[in-house]
This record gives structure tokens, sequence and C-alpha cells, in this order.
């Protein structure tokens, strides 16, 4: 655990690792994203990986199409799930389908208010 100086806010050293990423897929690609997200999500489960929340936007342009809460036990596990070969080897498919990904990875932080 490590305590912040001039605070009372424990924050455990190894915590879970949330990623948020933003995904904007091509115009007319929502069959081939399903296929790629469906089956990326199975091969995630295998190191403890869970989609947390998925999230729709209205479409536009400059939007993407969803955002995703993904979480993982550690930084281990994501690494071995993105080293994966089954999930290398759907690289195609998530390229046909997704244009762009922005992800912000890090940890949780406890709440503000006190229970």
């Amino acid at each position: 655990m490590t305590k912040f100086v001039d605070c009372d806010i424990v924050v455990p050293m190894a915590s879970t690792l949330s990623i948020v990423a933003a995904l904007f897929i091509h115009p007319g690609c929502e069959v081939e994203f399903a296929q790629f997200e469906t089956a990326a999500e199975l091969i995630m489960q295998r190191y403890g990986g869970r989609l947390e929340r998925r999230i729709g936007i209205p479409p536009s342009a400059d939007q993407p199409h969803e955002v995703h809460l993904v979480t993982f036990p550690d930084q281990e596990s994501f690494d071995r799930y993105r080293a994966d070969a089954d999930l290398l080897a759907m690289a195609d498919l998530r390229a046909r389908a997704i244009r762009q990904t922005i992800a912000w990875i890090g940890s949780d932080f406890p709440g503000f208010l006190r229970k």
C-alpha cells in the first residue's frame, strides 16, 4: 500500500488495470466490428479480462462508435492478452472494422466519499 503525503487516502500498489477505449469504426462495418469484438472478448476472458461497460455513441464523423471500459487483473495479464496468437490472427478483421482506437490505461482509485 502507498500512503500519499499530507493525505489520508491509501491506494493499493498493485490494483486492477483499467482501460477506457474509444473505438472508431469504418462506416458500414458494424457486422465486422461485432464479429471482432465478440471474439476478442472471449480471448480476453482467458486472461481475466472483462468488458465492464460498452457505451454506444450517437453517429457522428468525429465521435467514436463506442467507448469500452475494460479491466484486467494486472499489466501482465493484459500483455499476455495482447500477445495471444488467436487475437493476433484477427488483425485483418480488426483493421477492416476499426479505423482508430484511442485508449487510456490506468488503475482504479477509491471514491471520494467515505463510508
